[in-house]
Formats: C-alpha cells, sequence, structure tokens
C-alpha cells in the first residue's frame, strides 16, 4: 500500500548516496531541522551531534555509532543526535579525515615512515577490525599497527577539536530554533482559543 509505484534501483540508490538529490545544502538544512525537533534540551541535543561527529574522527570503522552513543550517555547528551552526527563521516569526507588524522599521529610520534597518500586506509581499518574479532593479533600487529597507531593518537586532539566545532555553534541556533518553534506554537494556540471562544458568543 505504502511502496513506491516504481521500485528505485540499486544503481539510483548508490547516486542518491553519494550526491543527495536536494543538494548537500538542502539536506544538511533537513539533518538540522531533524536533530532540532527532537525532544530535549540545547545542550543535550548540540551535545549529542557534536559527539556523533567528534567519533566520526576516530578509526574504530563500524563502532561510530554505538561508542558516539556511549560518549553522548556518558555527558548526559542526547543519544540519538549523537547516532545522526555521525553522519559527518561519510564517503565523501572519510578520505580526508584519515589522511588528516593519519598525518597528525605521525607528527605526534615524531615519525614519518609512511605516506598517506599510498595507504589504502579503507582495506585496512575494515581488515584490522575483522581481524580484531577474529583475535588475530598478528595481523594487527604487523599490518594495521603502523597504520593504526597514528591514527589512534592523532584522532584525540581531532576528536576534541570536532566537538568543540560543532557544539558551540550548534547550542545557541537550536535554542534559538526550539524558541522560536514554542513561541509560534503558543501563537497558534492563543488563535484557536480565541476562535473557539468568538464561536460561543
Amino acid at each position: 500500500m505504502f511502496q513506491r509505484r516504481q521500485k528505485i534501483s540499486l544503481l539510483h540508490r548508490i547516486v542518491q548516496f553519494f550526491w543527495p538529490k536536494a543538494g548537500w545544502h538542502r539536506s544538511t538544512r533537513y539533518v538540522f531541522h531533524r536533530v532540532a525537533r527532537i525532544p530535549g534540551s540545547a545542550y543535550s541535543l548540540a551535545a549529542g551531534f557534536a559527539c556523533g561527529a567528534a567519533i566520526s574522527f576516530t578509526p574504530f570503522m563500524g563502532l561510530h555509532f554505538v561508542i558516539s552513543m556511549a560518549m553522548a550517555y556518558v555527558i548526559r547528551a542526547n543519544v540519538l543526535a549523537a547516532a545522526i552526527g555521525t553522519a559527518v563521516g561519510n564517503p565523501w569526507t572519510f578520505p580526508f579525515i584519515w589522511v588528516g588524522v593519519f598525518n597528525t599521529g605521525q607528527w605526534i610520534l615524531r615519525t614519518n615512515s609512511m605516506d598517506a597518500q599510498e595507504i589504502d586506509f579503507l582495506d585496512v581499518l575494515t581488515e584490522s577490525m575483522e581481524a580484531l574479532h577474529k583475535l588475530d593479533f598478528d595481523y594487527l600487529v604487523e599490518v594495521g599497527g603502523p597504520v593504526i597507531l597514528p591514527m589512534l593518537v592523532g584522532c584525540v586532539p581531532w576528536v576534541i577539536g570536532v566537538w568543540i566545532v560543532f557544539y558551540l555553534p550548534l547550542r545557541p541556533v537550536i535554542s534559538k530554533y526550539q524558541a522560536a518553534r514554542h513561541h509560534k506554537r503558543t501563537q497558534k494556540l492563543h488563535a484557536q482559543n480565541t476562535d473557539e471562544r468568538q464561536e460561543k458568543a
């Protein structure tokens, strides 16, 4: 009953994922409205989204949802907003995130043994997560280690910085949005009550 008349092909879904039909600007506005309308204080929503965005800069592929929601829970932020915030890490941004985090880690560790441009981060991170599940420590140490260690070290300042960058502007914007929405609802309710009184009179 609620299915589309014409099914969307797999190729079309992939294209939509990488390049939304509405465009990135409208898609970003949609995400903001979706977060701002979640029940909760401006702090909890802004902090929650910031958690999701920040955790996207860690090399824990496949665990961003869980870690961001746990982080949000600890600081009493909104866990749903945190889950939405992980959208900051996506196929468009991950290549830049991984290179930036890796280079930062190498700079902190004072090593420059590997060129980030020559590393297949997606393959290394995916294989490392699978090795972790299988407790294959040989792979983690020999193959994943030289890449994962700099990323673990390098992601720390990025996580802190990204959290601040998203939280500081989002909190007042969400607060203003919630106040405007509340005012609009109050006016609508007042207008309805006025109409009811006039009808009774």
